[in-house]
């Protein structure tokens, strides 16, 4: 039972961060730059906070710690889909690319963004790399980790996209996306974060376990729980939208796939976004 409120924590600001960015995401394009203003100042409240809690070992400054990574995470997801910090490549791939240079091509489209969640990882184990409270350097890497996981399994192959969640502007990305039942890597991808979630279960369940250790390892195994639950989302015939899009304004579902316009033409006008922050 001591475990059942740090895990039912972890859903409520799974689902609910979820939701926000995808709102934000949502709003007029002309909002865009308030959102991420916003989402800088909300990450580096969010740093400070994990410095503050860094040597702090009460079961309070886990939830603190969690939380703040959270909403540091939300910074990059954010600026990933408004569009300001995707990568150098803003246009579809050629109809007829494959092999490496598609491959090139996909990293090219993501690089500013995996880069700028490297250099958030950096300091957040950099603030928490002598401390006790190390919860928030855990969160991030395991929503890392998640992450990349779900691109390379988007790009081998999976049957749902989440195309529906995906912003026009973004839509080249799904040039990128490749549909099939599965790929020979999400096996792999579903047991490695089963495997850590079961480690991290068998640390908590052990009665040497102190209460600060065990409401840090649940909130991170509820979380790896939740990823390995949405890598499950890629392969199974379930609309995953409707978790997430309630009340949100879906996209336009009459507008042309963007496979249909995969020529060898010169890419089209960059989108206007607005500059970093």
């Amino acid at each position: 039972m001591e475990a059942l409120l740090p895990a039912l924590f972890v859903v409520a600001i799974w689902w609910f961060a979820t939701r926000l960015i995808l709102v934000l995401d949502r709003l007029p394009r002309s909002t865009y730059r308030r959102s991420m203003w916003g989402a800088v100042a909300a990450a580096t409240g969010a740093l400070v906070c994990i410095a503050l809690t860094a040597s702090d070992t009460g079961q309070s400054a886990a939830y603190l710690a969690f939380s703040s990574a959270i909403v540091v995470w939300g910074l990059p997801e954010l600026g990933f889909l408004t569009g300001v910090l995707t990568g150098s490549r803003r246009h579809a791939c050629p109809r007829r690319c494959g092999g490496i240079a598609h491959f090139r091509h996909a990293i090219e489209a993501i690089l500013y963004n995996e880069l700028a969640i490297a250099a958030l990882a950096t300091a957040i184990v950099g603030l928490t790399w002598h401390a006790q409270n190390r919860v928030a350097a855990w969160t991030f890497c395991a929503l890392w980790s998640m992450r990349a996981s779900t691109k390379l399994n988007l790009f081998f192959g999976v049957r749902n996209w989440s195309e529906k969640l995906l912003p026009d502007h973004l839509r080249y990305l799904e040039s990128f996306f490749k549909k099939q039942p599965m790929n020979l890597l999400f096996p792999l991808s579903v047991t490695a974060a089963t495997g850590a979630t079961w480690t991290l279960v068998s640390r908590i369940l052990d009665p040497a376990t102190g209460g600060f250790d065990a409401t840090g390892l649940t909130l991170v195994a509820t979380l790896l729980a939740l990823g390995v639950l949405e890598h499950w989302f890629l392969v199974l015939p379930i609309p995953v939208e409707q978790l997430f899009g309630w009340g949100i304004v879906p996209l336009d579902d009459t507008k042309p796939a963007i496979r249909a316009n995969y020529e060898d033409t010169p890419p089209p006008a960059a989108v206007a976004v607005p500059p970093h922050p």
